[in-house]
């Protein structure tokens, strides 16, 4: 918040504050809602919350601790601010809202898709139109190759025009069962609301696991057929830098064939090489024998 003030930029932040306040429409206030509203007082930062629809339900209480923080400059932009009623798989609900506003879209030239015919032409067609130049000397070979390079660069934006940056990723598949599962976690939840009944919240409870573990399923299963995919070098490489990006992710524990995890990152190098490189066989005596494994890669 402090840079953001600095820098005269605006920010929004969507936080599970965990904190009590009737200036945001909680029933009560506590410690941290104080200190929360305290310390906002000293910013140029307010909360943009609509309404007082809770954002926070389980069998004992309903309450607003979720709130959106945002620049003052961000008031008028913020349209369409509600509170979801679509399942979230945690006793949290989606808050949903609209940033008006305008981005400058990301492009980039690929030279892949280069015109090189037309750009060689072009090209020609500048140097030979261009001012006659005496290179004898510094200044004239300096002057020279700033319009060599002017041209170079002219013909190439010409032949290779910007293009938007296409970003995405693939996201889960939408099975029917999973579908089944959000309109029936939904359906529990408005008969939990309107009847608040113990029974009710169990059942609810039970929905929201079964469908929790269906989407972990589904993303798991998404992962898996991409990894299985990459069959050559430069996916691999390309996949290997957009992990290594993260400074968190680190080799974790396998399950061996056995059922038991290994427990050094040694022990999992271990599996993941007789995996993928199986022991190799060696024609000696008239028959295959098994490469010995200090001889394996």
């Amino acid at each position: 918040m402090r840079y953001c003030e600095y820098e005269a930029l605006c920010l929004i932040v969507g936080c599970d504050s965990n904190a009590h306040h009737t200036a945001w429409g909680s029933t009560n206030c506590n410690g941290r809602g104080e200190s929360l509203l305290e310390f906002l007082n000293s910013t140029n930062f307010d909360i943009h919350n609509r309404g007082k629809e809770s954002t926070f339900c389980n069998m004992s209480r309903q309450e607003l601790i979720d709130i959106i923080l945002g620049s003052y400059g961000l008031l008028e932009s913020i349209t369409g601010w509600e509170v979801l009623r679509e399942p979230s798989v945690s006793d949290h609900r989606h808050i949903l809202l609209n940033l008006r506003g305008s981005i400058t879209a990301p492009l980039i030239r690929n030279p892949r898709g280069t015109n090189w015919g037309s750009f060689r032409e072009d090209l020609r067609d500048t140097l030979e139109t261009g001012p006659e130049m005496n290179m004898k000397d510094e200044a004239g070979l300096e002057l020279a190759v700033h319009c060599f390079q002017q041209a170079l660069i002219t013909a190439y934006e010409k032949n290779c025009p910007p293009r938007f940056v296409k970003t995405g990723r693939k996201s889960l598949r939408w099975t029917a069962r999973l579908e089944s599962l959000r309109r029936e976690v939904r359906r529990l939840f408005n008969t939990c609301r309107a009847g608040n009944k113990p029974s009710s919240w169990e059942l609810y409870r039970e929905a929201q696991r079964r469908y929790r573990k269906e989407v972990r399923k589904a993303s798991k299963e998404i992962w898996r057929t991409f990894c299985s995919s990459i069959n050559d070098l430069p996916r691999s490489a390309k996949l290997h830098r957009a992990l290594t990006r993260d400074p968190k992710i680190r080799l974790g524990f396998l399950v061996t064939p056995t059922g038991q995890r290994t427990q050094s990152e040694g022990e999992t190098l271990d599996l993941l090489f007789a995996l993928s490189f199986p022991p190799q066989t060696l024609w000696k005596g008239g028959c295959y024998l098994p490469m010995p494994a200090a001889q394996h890669g």
